[in-house]
């Protein structure tokens, strides 16, 4: 069963930067986060794959809470 992990990466990035919530789960507990938003039990490589990929979108991505979020996350 081939996972395509960009997608899973964008299905999260858009949970993830519609809610408040979620983006402090996602900082606290990326792994049960993404397992609560994608719904299934993913591997340790593939779930690492996709926190790099969210990490990296989000801050990139003009999400402006999510940037803040995370910015303050990584400045202290």
């Amino acid at each position: 069963m081939g996972m395509d992990i960009k997608e899973q990466i964008k299905k999260a990035v858009e949970s993830i930067s519609k809610d408040k919530k979620l983006q402090e789960q996602f900082q606290k507990e990326p792994v049960k986060a993404l397992e609560s938003i994608l719904g299934v039990d993913l591997p340790d490589d593939v779930i690492n794959q996709v926190i790099q990929g969210v990490k990296a979108k989000l801050t990139v991505d003009n999400v402006s809470d999510a940037v803040d979020a995370l910015k303050g996350l990584f400045s202290k």
